[in-house]
């Protein structure tokens, strides 16, 4: 099981890249990160190309619903990181979901 501070470096660094790319230009969303094994979300902000506030939290079901939400295991979001794991095998196996409104979807399609 990684760590949260793991964690956070990780989702920087995915996230960081993500909000860089020129095709998330104007973007500008909440995002969660549910780590199921740790039970805590790590909530944020893209906007202006960066990642904004990253922030863990303990899981709850009063928290507000992000316009992006990934769930997955820490250990997985490490992988995803330093490329053990691909985001498409990944997610098409169900170790990491992706919710969102469809026009983000079909945004995050191009930058994934």
């Amino acid at each position: 099981m990684a760590t949260m501070d793991q964690c956070l470096k990780a989702l920087q660094g995915i996230l960081g890249d993500l909000a860089a790319n020129p095709a998330a230009e104007g973007l500008d969303r909440s995002l969660s990160c549910r780590l199921t094994d740790l039970d805590q979300v790590v909530l944020g902000r893209l906007s202006s190309g960066a990642v904004r506030d990253l922030h863990p939290v303990p899981n709850s079901p009063t928290l507000p619903k992000a316009d992006i939400r990934l769930t997955m295991a820490s250990d997985d979001l490490v992988a995803l990181t330093d490329g053990r794991l691909a985001f498409g095998s990944a997610w098409a196996s169900g170790r990491v979901k992706l919710e969102a409104g469809l026009r983000d979807l079909l945004r995050l399609r191009k930058l994934l």
